[in-house]
């Protein structure tokens, strides 16, 4: 399938406004002559963003219409009501139609849609859930667009650091492993110390190719960590946070102890 290079659908906001569009429709349901069905929004994962580069977010979807119309179809979260929504995407490009059925009007499409946490508009109240909307411009500035009953989680991303001590540490001795969580601001652009998280110590012994859950900690009001294990042999230390309804997970990287 062709990936054009022109921007099919661009919003020079994150929180645009929509009017005169159509009451929701079931999801896949013609409504208005155009019917849009297995629709896909980023392999159906939360979309994380972090405080300054644009994400792209790849989706499909099917749609079928033998009406005329003025440009590609799209898809794209949306928050409101389809009359007056809020949308967090700054531009969509689509794909060319890959076809399906010609006498039906049945089209396969790629799209690929960006998300710029630098934009004004876009601040820590847009993490949560989203809902997914279908849309195709018609002639005479008319449009067609349907929600598809498609939930879409945005989360802010953290970020984990580590570090072990001793290194190297005695067989049987304590070890003491440091590091800090923080999470994504969007209305500052940075990222702060991510406070009340329960965050998992995990080890990956030398030789091994998985890490292993050993115990959790909290991190601080500022994001700190900090427990303290006995150290039964060499290998890897990492702390793992693993997310929740508005802020990705995410894993340090490994911090390696020999043991003496």
């Amino acid at each position: 399938m062709k990936r054009t290079t022109r921007r099919a659908v661009v919003a020079g906001a994150a929180a645009a406004v929509l009017t005169g569009v159509a009451a929701a429709a079931p999801a896949g349901a013609a409504e208005g002559g155009v019917a849009f069905s297995r629709v896909t929004v980023n392999g159906g994962k939360p979309i994380v963003i972090g405080v300054k580069k644009e994400v792209e977010v790849y989706a499909t979807f099917r749609m079928t219409t033998k009406l005329k119309h003025t440009s590609s179809p799209s898809v794209f979260p949306y928050r409101g009501k389809l009359s007056n929504m809020d949308t967090m995407h700054t531009a969509i490009i689509g794909s060319d139609c890959k076809v399906v059925n010609k006498a039906q009007g049945t089209c396969d499409f790629e799209e690929w849609l960006y998300i710029d946490p630098r934009h004004t508009d876009f601040g820590n109240e847009d993490a949560g859930t989203w809902r997914t909307a279908a849309r195709l411009f018609l002639p005479k500035d008319s449009q067609d667009v349907d929600d598809e009953d498609h939930a879409v989680q945005l989360k802010r991303a953290t970020r984990v650091t580590v570090n072990a001590s001793p290194e190297p540490v005695v067989k049987g001795k304590t070890l003491t492993v440091t590091g800090k969580v923080t999470r994504a601001n969007w209305d500052t652009h940075t990222y702060q110390g991510y406070g009340g998280r329960s965050v998992s110590l995990q080890f990956k012994a030398a030789g091994s190719s998985s890490y292993k859950t050993v115990k959790k900690a909290k991190s601080s009001r500022t994001g700190v960590l900090k427990t303290t294990v006995k150290a039964t042999g060499a290998g890897t230390w990492r702390w793992t946070y693993y997310g929740n309804s508005t802020a990705g997970g995410s894993s340090s990287t490994g911090d390696r102890v020999a043991i003496r």
